[in-house]
């Protein structure tokens, strides 16, 4: 049997009375070409990663059928933004004469140019999302600085996006039970340590200095990891010296320092590297809940976690912060634009970085990340004019420098274990 993944849905069955026509010469060659095709000698296998099923299968049966992929609605749906750089159409090396292109993860890959094109949409959102937020933030933190507050109604807007994706079917939902919720509450706490600690750092120094700090997360990640029993290259550990010493120097040329939005950013990569390091651990029985319905509860979880405690800590202040804040601006729906954009764009920035990271390998994601927090410390720059003297500037690079270090070598070991595993 022959089957092609190609066009559109329709079955078409040649039955072997139409395919007996040995005596033209035409169709002896044809015939002979294809018995080439389906012979031993030439097996067409499932690639590795592929998710389609077989994209060429031959057979000894008598008939040949074509058989045809009808268009997946769901799919597309399971992106609200409808970008995702996984191309689902498998290229055959025998139709088109060129060579297959694979990915990292084993994924027969499209033309340059489409994935270049999806790839640049994915990135370009994502920065958008971020650079939005950050400014939003900001701004809203300058007039009303209450970070718990702020941080919980980001969560619930995250939480309410979620709900609306869920009750239209924009989003599949997620089949949960209590041992999902149990499995959920170490990886929610953490997040939530780290999302308000970033929050109060922002509130306390420049959005910039922050993004310095966050950028040495790696350096938390591999303790933490070696601590846990997890080996690391010699190179690995080499990448994480510039990154030490470019946050030591951006913060000690920091003119903007503050020692709570140091401590708080600092705890804030404690928190996400917990985040991440109990989230391998805890949910490895529950890989059918893909990347963003996961996030979706994670921030609901957190919302629990977080507004109790908002209300112990600052609770008593909000009303009168929020006429300060209202003095201050003059024009109340300015302020309440202003709220609503960091709470919306904080959950898109974060569901477009999860639907990037399902859509590319974690080393594009991994670079991708470096280079975001580059265009989020520019963009905060310009928009808010903070002096930067040129060895805090330094400093800065050489830390993200690092970072772009640490993430070609942790690159490399995935795939010598992979490889080892495979001989």
């Amino acid at each position: 049997m022959l089957t092609l993944n190609l066009l559109p849905s329709t079955n078409v069955t040649l039955s072997k009375s139409l395919l007996n026509y040995s005596f033209d010469p035409n169709l002896v060659s044809r015939n002979q070409k294809l018995r080439d095709l389906c012979s031993p000698a030439l097996p067409f296998t499932k690639p590795s990663g592929s998710r389609n099923g077989h994209p060429f299968m031959c057979s000894a049966n008598p008939s040949s059928q074509i058989s045809h992929s009808r268009l997946d609605f769901s799919k597309i749906l399971r992106h609200p933004f409808g970008f995702s750089s996984r191309n689902k159409t498998q290229i055959l090396e025998a139709a088109s004469g060129t060579p297959e292109e694979v990915s990292p993860d084993g994924e027969i890959e499209a033309s340059k140019p489409k994935v270049n094109v999806k790839l640049a949409l994915i990135f370009g959102l994502w920065y958008f999302q971020n650079i939005v937020f950050n400014i939003y933030n900001k701004k809203v933190l300058n007039i009303f600085p209450y970070p718990w507050l702020l941080a919980s109604f980001q969560l619930f807007c995250g939480s309410i996006w979620m709900l609306v994706l869920w009750s239209f079917k924009l989003q599949p939902c997620p089949k949960i039970n209590k041992s999902f919720i149990i499995a959920l509450l170490g990886p929610a706490l953490f997040h939530t340590i780290g999302h308000i600690s970033a929050c109060v750092s922002f509130s306390k120094v420049a959005v910039s200095f922050t993004h310095v700090i966050k950028s040495a997360e790696p350096v938390f990640s591999v303790v933490f990891s070696s601590f846990l029993g997890d080996t690391y290259p010699l190179a690995v550990w080499l990448s994480i010296l510039p990154i030490v010493f470019g946050c030591s120097l951006a913060a000690v040329t920091e003119v903007s320092f503050n020692f709570g939005g140091l401590s708080g950013a600092m705890i804030s990569n404690v928190g996400f590297v917990l985040r991440n390091i109990y989230s391998k651990r805890s949910l490895q029985n529950f890989k059918e809940v893909d990347g963003l319905n996961l996030y979706g509860w994670i921030s609901i979880i957190s919302l629990f976690y977080l507004f109790p405690v908002a209300v112990f800590v600052e609770g008593s202040q909000w009303v009168a912060g929020y006429h300060n804040a209202l003095a201050t601006i003059g024009k109340p729906s300015t302020f309440y634009i202003w709220v609503l954009l960091s709470g919306i764009f904080y959950h898109l920035y974060n569901q477009s970085s999860y639907q990037a990271l399902d859509d590319i390998s974690p080393l594009t994601f991994s670079v991708g990340n470096t280079m975001k927090r580059v265009v989020v410390i520019v963009a905060t720059v310009l928009v808010f004019r903070n002096p930067v003297r040129p060895l805090n500037a330094l400093g800065s690079a050489i830390a993200i420098f690092g970072t772009f270090l640490y993430t070609q070598a942790t690159a490399k070991k995935p795939k010598k274990e992979a490889v080892e595993k495979k001989d």
